[in-house]
């Protein structure tokens, strides 16, 4: 979209600042361009015109530019955003994520003096708005639907490759939950996993998913494969006693060595009823299973789980490396995660990978394994074959 074309709102109270910058605007090629003076303002415009690029300070008298963002965000005003301000650069970016959470296409944050440079490079991302997908079909399911579904083993894992980052080899697969609904086709665990939560019958989901699993690992590895498998656990499976040994005898009865799964275990889980959770993981741990702390650094006490169980492997939230190159927070983060595991011996995986951007930055900074959607959507694992031969890593 030419600058020429785009329609342009400033929002600014400092009269010098904001005549600074419908003067960079001009320059820059931009032919509609209005102004306002605070919020108030700003939604007063927005009622009797179309904008395509909303430039917002935040400090302001009157509606400041967080109520102001509230406001567009909730009545669905399909503009994009640039913030600018003083403040320093993690208050601004919070305010960015802010935004985003109100469903705000953010084009970026300008920490003042604004330059012609910066805004012209943040106008570039500026699409015009598509036209909306038709909504999701919102699914909910009975207690006895999903009883039934679980009685006929109607839950499926798909597969999500895990890439080596250094090699580009692939090294692995973690199993996500699916519902192959007969009717509605496959269904997310959005719909179907805090029902199972609630009626307390997420294990059961769980044991079908850790065999389904390990045969689908055990059939890779016989087709040449040299790869593992990842599986998540619930709460209830490692509270039980007992857990450690009939998931062992589980997954050898499919043909699967116990070294070739991980376990993968949030932090939240990890903490609650501690006794018998360290029971279960350092028995896993001696019949051979690798062991992950899952969505590092979103739960309390992160350096101390590592400190009370065994893990092998550290898996870093998404959150943190989908805006680390963002964010200096999150990056801030994402590199000491990395660090940690590296001393204390343990595979680092980093998920979330959306582009490659993210995939070089996790290259720079010696991260061991990555996935996400730039390697590959989960799969079914009768293609995790085809899409091994395929694969290529980015040079």
């Amino acid at each position: 979209m030419k600058i020429a074309d785009i329609r342009f709102l400033v929002v600014e109270d400092h009269e010098f600042q904001r005549e600074a910058l419908v003067r960079m605007l001009a320059d820059l090629g931009a032919r509609h361009i209005f102004e306002a003076v605070d919020g108030s303002a700003a939604l007063e415009s927005l009622r009797t015109r179309t904008i395509d690029i909303i430039i917002s300070d935040l400090d302001m008298p009157g509606m400041d530019g967080m109520e102001f963002i509230r406001h567009i965000g909730e009545a669905g005003v399909p503009a994009s955003l640039i913030l600018s301000s003083v403040h320093d650069r993690s208050l601004i970016a919070s305010v960015g994520t802010m935004a985003r959470a109100y469903g705000i296409n953010l084009l970026g944050e300008i920490r003042k003096p604004v330059t012609a440079q910066k805004l012209a490079a943040l106008i570039g991302l500026h699409q015009p708005p598509a036209t909306p997908p038709p909504k999701p079909e919102n699914m909910s399911f009975s207690e006895a639907d999903i009883s039934t579904a679980l009685a006929a083993w109607q839950f499926e894992p798909f597969f999500q490759p895990l890439i080596d980052v250094a090699s580009g080899s692939l090294q692995g697969a973690e199993a996500l939950a699916r519902w192959c609904h007969p009717e509605r086709g496959i269904v997310d665990p959005y719909a179907f996993v805090p029902a199972l939560e609630a009626n307390r019958r997420i294990d059961d989901l769980t044991w079908i998913i850790l065999e389904k699993a390990a045969a689908a690992c055990r059939d890779w590895r016989a087709g040449g494969l040299d790869m593992a498998v990842s599986v998540n656990l619930s709460l209830r499976s490692l509270i039980n006693v007992g857990f450690a040994d009939r998931v062992t005898e589980l997954v050898r009865a499919q043909g699967l060595e116990p070294k070739h799964m991980t376990l993968e275990v949030t932090e939240t889980t990890a903490m609650t009823d501690m006794a018998r959770v360290l029971e279960n993981l350092a028995r896993l741990r001696i019949k051979g299973f690798g062991l992950s702390i899952d969505d590092y650094g979103t739960g309390y006490s992160s350096l101390q789980q590592l400190s009370r169980i065994p893990f092998t492997e550290l898996k870093v939230d998404q959150s943190f490396v989908m805006s680390a190159l963002e964010k200096d927070s999150c990056r801030v983060i994402l590199e000491s995660s990395l660090d940690i595991a590296r001393k204390l011996g343990l595979k680092a995986v980093a998920e979330g990978v959306e582009k490659r951007a993210d995939w070089e930055l996790l290259k720079n900074l010696g991260c061991d394994v990555a996935q996400g959607y730039f390697i590959a959507r989960p799969m079914e694992s009768a293609k995790i074959a085809e899409w091994a031969a395929a694969w290529a890593a980015p040079a």
